[in-house]
């Protein structure tokens, strides 16, 4: 156990030991050394013949070609090719340079160039705290790093961390990108780049936009939050999260995300997508919905899943599990749904397929047009290439059309396959081909039932009147008859295999997600902002000030400026940092 005498004695070996450490005396050495007292009272001047002049303080070392040295002062300001080193981390070169040994504080101007490790730093003029192993340059800077080139009118180096911090059009040119950020934390070492503010990441083939992000510029990927999106040549990924790699021409996103085809004037939403760009290819899940704007009316697909692969001209699209599809036009009169378990559509040739349901009633995809339900082994729509408008429909295989009667019962026809052709995009008729029967329910003009009709014939076409039957026509008749409704047993009022599936019918875009499972997504992890700097010029005691009084700046100079601050997360008012015009910030020679 120390006894007090002991605490106060350890205590007092300490500070002397600091003391000594804070004014250690500056060494040098000079091939010659002259005084002018008239010009630099009290100083020595140093200069080079054979070998530079040399200083050593407290692990670093300077060489110069001149020098003016307050020895009394522990400073001195050198001239000319100068070249500063610390230990084996930073080494430096510029035309001018002063140092105050009492303070640790440094200063450099006229081709400054900082080397480190992985980055070298070139700027006008430099401020290097030795205390903080902080440097900082506020009048345009420039850093070479393995991969790229980072520019910035403000920038802090932080030895301790390997990182630097720029502000105010801060630029990373890469042979591969360019990176424009408010400001932008890097990390030497790693090569990992932190966003904060508007940024792009631009190249030849994408634009990636952010308000907060990470790159890797060495692995040439990252991630992106806050009103991020990616442009590609046709295509633009916008989402809650963003990741993206360049290598892998790959792109992927998270919650709240929409894929829009800049071309085909089409978009794809959900919660999770991927996108492969040299494979032209998006992969869309979680409530994902794709829409296409046809003709001024738009085709909603949603499902499970939604992949849409191909050149723009080439737009293929497929949905797996649980198809729905709503198109509505302008007017709203002329709705069309349909369900199915897959969908493909193939936007060159205007073809739409609906095919292996399973989900629903017996398994078959089914379709309602106005007041018509179609349902068949499979289905399929062929749109007008050009004017983009429905053209026709093919039902293959147990066809079956059915439409509620305006009273009571089941306007009911079925074959093997049925075509139908639309009209501005309306039903206007529909041919039954192959062992075909029909069962409807005639009226007279006053809507009064006459009596049911139930007719086999080889093919049977039907013409309608705003989506209601108005004529049939029977070829190849093989019976028919017309039944009163009393004489008509119940249990025969259906065809074999009717189903009637109206309760699944989608009548609005967004009863295209009834019955969809809870949804959770995922907590995004964000990127938080910086922790706030302390001040590059802290205020020191009067008779400690950074400058020595024999500096040839001004001291109003080292006054912390707004410019100087860095956008940091104390700033939660504010997502971005200001964006005032920077404030001119020559260093001045005192006058």
């Amino acid at each position: 156990m120390l006894r007090p005498y002991s605490i106060i004695v350890f205590f007092l070996v300490c500070s002397i030991q600091v003391l000594a450490q804070q004014n250690q005396e500056i060494n040098y050495d000079s091939d010659r050394t002259l005084k002018n007292e008239q010009r630099y009272p009290g100083a020595l001047i140093l200069s080079k013949v054979d070998n530079q002049v040399y200083f050593d303080h407290d692990g670093i070392e300077v060489w110069c070609d001149n020098a003016v040295f307050y020895k009394n002062a522990n400073f001195f300001k050198a001239y000319g090719n100068i070249r500063m080193q610390q230990g084996d981390s930073v080494r430096m070169t510029s035309n001018y340079a002063e140092y105050n040994g009492n303070t640790e504080f440094a200063f450099a101007s006229g081709n400054v160039r900082m080397e480190r490790p992985q980055t070298t730093l070139e700027t006008d003029s430099l401020f290097f705290d030795r205390i903080k192993q902080q440097a900082y340059y506020r009048s345009g800077g420039k850093v070479t790093d393995t991969a790229s080139v980072l520019t910035s009118t403000v920038g802090r180096y932080y030895m301790d961390q390997d990182k630097y911090s720029f502000v105010n059009q801060v630029v990373v040119t890469n042979p591969e990108y360019t990176i424009n950020s408010e400001q932008l934390d890097f990390y030497s070492e790693s090569g990992h780049a932190y966003l904060y503010g508007p940024s792009t990441i631009e190249s030849e083939t994408s634009t990636v936009y952010c308000e907060r992000g990470f790159y890797d510029t060495r692995a040439d990927n990252g991630y992106f939050v806050k009103n991020s999106q990616i442009n590609y040549d046709n295509r633009i990924l916008k989402g809650d999260s963003l990741y993206f790699n360049r290598g892998k021409s790959f792109a992927s996103a998270t919650n709240n995300i929409r894929v829009i085809d800049t071309i085909n004037d089409s978009r794809v939403t959900g919660h999770y997508a991927e996108v492969y760009r040299d494979k032209d290819s998006v992969f869309i899940t979680k409530r994902a919905m794709a829409a296409s704007l046809q003709d001024r009316d738009t085709l909603f697909i949603h499902s499970d899943t939604i992949m849409i692969t191909g050149k723009p001209e080439k737009r293929i699209i497929r949905g797996y599990y649980d198809v729905r599809i709503f198109k509505e036009d302008q007017t709203g009169e002329n709705p069309m749904s349909g369900r199915s378990d897959s969908i493909y559509s193939d936007q060159k040739s205007g073809l739409t397929k609906l095919i292996n349901m399973s989900r629903f009633g017996n398994g078959k995809p089914v379709l309602w047009s106005g007041e018509n339900q179609m349902s068949g082994d499979s289905i399929h729509l062929q749109s007008n290439t050009k004017t983009e408008q429905l053209d026709s429909l093919l039902v293959f295989d147990n066809a079956f059309l059915i439409q509620k009667d305006t009273i009571e019962g089941y306007n009911q026809l079925r074959g093997k396959e049925l075509t139908g052709y639309f009209v501005d995009n309306e039903l206007q008729k529909v041919v039954i081909n192959k062992n075909t029967e029909t069962l409807n329910y005639m009226r007279n003009e006053d809507s009064d039932l006459i009596g049911i009709n139930k007719t086999l014939a080889s093919s049977v076409e039907i013409f309608f009147n705003e989506q209601q039957i108005q004529d049939i026509y029977y070829y190849n008749q093989v019976d028919g008859t017309l039944t009163p409704e009393e004489d008509f047993p119940p249990n025969a009022r259906q065809l074999q295999g009717f189903n009637w599936r109206g309760e699944e019918r989608i009548t609005s875009k967004e009863s295209l997600f009834e019955g969809d499972p809870p949804l959770k997504l995922p907590k995004i992890k964000g990127i938080p902002l910086p922790d706030e700097p302390d001040e590059f010029f802290d205020e020191r005691e009067d008779d400690d000030p950074l400058l020595n009084e024999n500096s040839r700046l001004d001291p109003k100079v080292l006054k912390n400026q707004d410019l100087d601050s860095l956008k940091t997360k104390q700033e939660v008012q504010k997502d971005s940092i200001k964006n005032d015009p920077p404030a001119t910030d020559s260093i001045k020679a005192k006058e």
